[in-house]
């Protein structure tokens, strides 16, 4: 019988371990990931708005004997700017954010923010092939507050125009890996002391930063005198569409005088204004004089805003001579934004055509160090661009990516499908081409924010002419002049595909086509903007039109 108790006595004391090795298991599991050993132990930590970025280091951060704080090139593009720019050349880093062009010496404690020079403590350095740029004396290039903190090791970088609020603990606090009783502690806070609040959760936790750069969890109760340090100053994006109409102006011809006119359902006017000189550097010529001022005074008098034009004129080796030398693009950059501040604009449209494919890159570098200069004084900056997957020096030479996510707005020619220089006759620019085209826009192939995309819609179309040996030419028709240019009974039939209306007709043993830019294919045109949801339209260019088109315009987009 003794021996019988004894097993039972063993019986239960092995179900009572197996018992508590499995609560113990249980708990370790749901627990772990608290306890979790720190990785970025031994190294300097990251902290940027709140958010620990360590591990996403690219290269450890050092500090020197000045205390400077040194980010690496690869760790700015990670967090600020993803298009920092070695000019090898001039030796010299560029790098932008917000509004600002920072370009450092790699040989001297020389940088220039927006064309002015400043001195700083130290220069670039570079330590295993790796460049090193002195990132906390870089805070009004990235608009952060930069601190070291020494007894945790941790650089804490806050973003000047993200909100950040301040409470204090009433009472001395435990900060929390996890919003967890349990789960270990991070930090202490003292009664009294200041903690960032960054977010509550919803069992009552409030997500925090101690002052010593720690981040984790405290009930929220234990909180207290909210302050809000600053406020969120982070501008909104209008939600207004663009309806820009061009209207040409060169050295040979002027745009008619529009004073006591209004255009119906346009809110942007861009005026052919400026144009590179041929064989320049990045001068730039002005064709604005006394009737340029005349018109913009009658934009502003209407309540439109101003985006004149500046071409390359398709001088394909001026503009790569410019785009291919930092001092002539900052040269070009400079009479740019000077010609903004002397006559007032609201915006600047590039329209640079027919470039050499090899400079795709820099035209893209003309942009990104562009836009900082244009945001600082309150410009908008558009780019106009043909559509993706054409000739090398028409199409190829455009990074649509780049420039879709650094200017404010893209514009798409949509036109053109088959140009003065196709040798087959065809549409200029038919509904499902341009449906595909905008795919490519806003879908994987560009991958361009859709509210940041203007379709370009055409105000014209051509007749094409074909003899008996299929040899084709043909001529611009503006869309006021179709009914013209047409023989009266010339059928025009429907093309769901292109949504335009066709005609073709023989006279004197040629064979004459055209597909029909009217009222019908325009306002098709403009569902594709709705339904895409796009920023809005352009229209090439004012006084090629029927009256009639602007009705259609105000409907769609105001």
């Amino acid at each position: 019988m003794k021996k019988e108790g004894n097993n039972k006595v063993k019986l239960i004391r092995n179900i009572v371990l197996v018992i508590i090795a499995l609560i113990l298991i249980a708990l370790t599991l749901i627990f772990a990931k608290n306890f979790v050993k720190d990785e970025n132990e031994g190294k300097i930590g990251f902290i940027i708005n709140n958010k620990d970025v360590t591990q996403r280091l690219k290269k450890d951060i050092f500090i020197d004997e000045k205390g400077i704080i040194y980010l690496s090139k690869q760790d700015i593009a990670n967090f600020f700017d993803e298009y920092i720019y070695i000019d090898e050349e001039n030796n010299q880093i560029i790098t932008t954010y917000g509004t600002k062009v920072a370009v450092l010496s790699l040989k001297q404690n020389k940088m220039t923010v927006n064309g002015a020079s400043t001195n700083i403590l130290n220069t670039v350095i570079e330590k295993d092939g790796t460049y090193y740029l002195p990132f906390s004396e870089m805070n009004d290039i990235y608009n952060v507050e930069t601190k070291y903190i020494n007894n945790t090791n941790i650089v804490v970088a806050d973003s000047l125009d993200k909100e950040q609020i301040k409470e204090t603990a009433s009472k001395n606090l435990s900060i929390k890996y996890k919003a967890s009783g349990i789960s270990k502690t991070v930090d202490k806070v003292k009664k009294g002391e200041k903690v960032i609040y960054i977010s509550s959760t919803e069992k009552g936790w409030a997500k925090v930063r101690t002052e010593n750069g720690k981040i984790g969890y405290v009930k929220e109760d234990k909180l207290t005198n909210k302050v809000y340090v600053r406020e969120n100053m982070e501008t909104q994006k209008e939600n207004k569409k663009i309806s820009l109409v061009w209207d040409y102006y060169s050295e040979y011809a002027k745009a008619p005088n529009r004073t006591g006119t209004k255009i119906q359902g346009v809110n942007v006017v861009s005026p052919s204004f400026f144009s590179l000189e041929k064989g320049g550097n990045g001068t730039i010529f002005d064709n604005v004089g006394t009737a340029g001022k005349t018109y913009i005074d009658w934009a502003k008098s209407n309540n439109y805003e101003v985006w004149p034009m500046v071409s390359n004129n398709s001088l394909k080796d001026t503009t790569s001579t410019i785009l291919n030398n930092y001092e002539h693009r900052q040269l070009l950059i400079e009479n740019i934004v000077n010609m903004a501040i002397k006559y007032n604009l609201d915006g600047i449209n590039i329209d640079f055509e027919y470039m050499y494919q090899a400079d795709k890159d820099k035209f893209s570098r003309f942009i990104i160090e562009l836009q900082p200069r244009l945001k600082e004084i309150g410009v908008k900056l558009s780019v106009d661009v043909t559509a993706p997957d054409g000739s090398a020096d028409w199409s190829l030479c455009y990074d649509r990516n780049v420039i879709g996510n650094v200017a404010d707005y893209i514009i798409f020619m949509a036109y053109d499908q088959y140009g003065t220089s196709s040798v087959k006759a065809g549409t200029t620019a038919g509904y499902n081409w341009v449906e595909t085209n905008i795919n490519k826009f806003v879908g994987v192939q560009e991958n361009i924010p859709a509210e940041k995309v203007i379709l370009g819609i055409p105000f014209y179309t051509r007749l094409w002419k074909e003899d008996s040996s299929g040899n084709i030419s043909s001529v611009t028709v503006n869309m006021k002049a179709v009914d013209v240019v047409l023989p009266a009974n010339a059928e025009r039939v429907w093309d769901d595909t292109l949504k335009q209306n066709y005609t073709e007709y023989q006279q004197e043993g040629y064979t004459y086509k055209m597909w029909i830019e009217d009222e019908r294919s325009i306002k098709e045109k403009l569902s594709l903007m709705q339904k895409y949801n796009l920023g809005g339209v352009a229209f090439w260019e004012k006084d090629r039109e029927i009256d009639s088109i602007w009705n259609n315009v105000a409907e769609i987009i105001l």
